[in-house]
């Protein structure tokens, strides 16, 4: 697979690039990010901080739980990536934005427990019962 990652926002005012493929690409079954993407399950794909760009740069950041910071399209409101404080060089991009994204299957399922019991995902891919974040950060 070519390194290079390319993705954009619902309405493509923002265009999203990595020079490298991600780190890790995983689900997150938490609250907070099913409410912020609206899905009953979450998938995003981690890349380095360095490696990644948005444009335009992105400078109006929300952040609702603490060490949580995340950033919407200004223009049509989709959800573009996340900051976590324990994971801090990393960016995290839901993979519905990624123009490659069936390539990148999940490899990992975070916060499992709180998966919705009729969500039947059947994949071998290991389960944390929290964050996933020793799996996460061992990614870098």
């Amino acid at each position: 697979m070519d390194p290079e990652i390319t993705g954009r926002c619902y309405c493509g005012a923002v265009l999203l690039h990595s020079d490298q493929p991600p780190l890790v690409v995983a689900y997150c079954h938490c609250s907070d990010c099913r409410r912020w993407t609206g899905a009953p399950v979450a998938a995003f794909a981690a890349f380095p901080i360095t490696s990644f760009t948005a444009t335009p740069p992105q400078n109006s950041p929300t952040s609702h739980a603490p060490g949580v910071t995340r950033w919407n399209c200004l223009a049509c409101g989709s959800p573009l990536m996340a900051r976590f404080e324990y994971l801090p060089d990393q960016i995290y991009v839901p993979l519905g934005l990624i123009d490659q994204a069936a390539d990148l299957p999940p490899q990992l399922h975070c916060h499992a427990d709180a998966a919705f019991p009729w969500l039947q995902i059947s994949d071998d891919a290991p389960r944390a019962a929290g964050s996933g974040r020793d799996s996460l950060n061992d990614a870098t």
